[in-house]
């Protein structure tokens, strides 16, 4: 257990959502979680922190103004493979999303409105182990 712990407490899970109010409930509610939280307000400016960081997990808003959540996880998914992805979004009957989630794109669609504790919570870390099932994966890929 302090193995699969001192994982999770490596990986980076970034949150991105216009609305700087979510932003700050997440940065709050989820101060007690293992891993490293980063939290941005565009797609733009998640783009730029994937240029610099390391990040393993990213759950996003589906309705952002300078890029949708859904075009932003396709350029994730094409750059940045290894990146588990997550929609957090009200409008779950879109078609394109729906389409996105049964093609792989994104790895759990969290419904709009969520409550933080409990079920939020339980979905990022099981992304996070789903990083790392995916990680150890190709690393024994990789050696044989």
């Amino acid at each position: 257990m302090f193995r699969k712990k001192k994982i999770i407490e490596m990986r980076t899970v970034l949150f991105v959502d216009d609305d700087e109010a979510i932003l700050h409930s997440l940065e709050r509610g989820l101060l007690d979680e293992p891993y490293n939280r980063l939290f941005t307000e565009s797609c733009q400016e998640a783009l730029e922190i994937l240029k610099r960081e390391e990040v393993h997990v990213i759950v996003t808003d589906m309705r952002m103004p300078e890029m949708s959540g859904l075009e932003f996880i396709k350029i994730v998914k094409k750059e940045y493979p290894h990146i588990i992805r997550m929609v957090l979004s009200g409008y779950g009957e879109e078609a394109a999303l729906q389409n996105a989630v049964e093609q792989g794109e994104i790895f759990k669609l969290i419904p709009k409105p969520w409550k933080l504790e409990g079920n939020f919570e339980k979905l990022i870390r099981q992304a996070v182990e789903h990083y790392n099932l995916q990680n150890e994966r190709e690393t024994v890929r990789q050696k044989n």
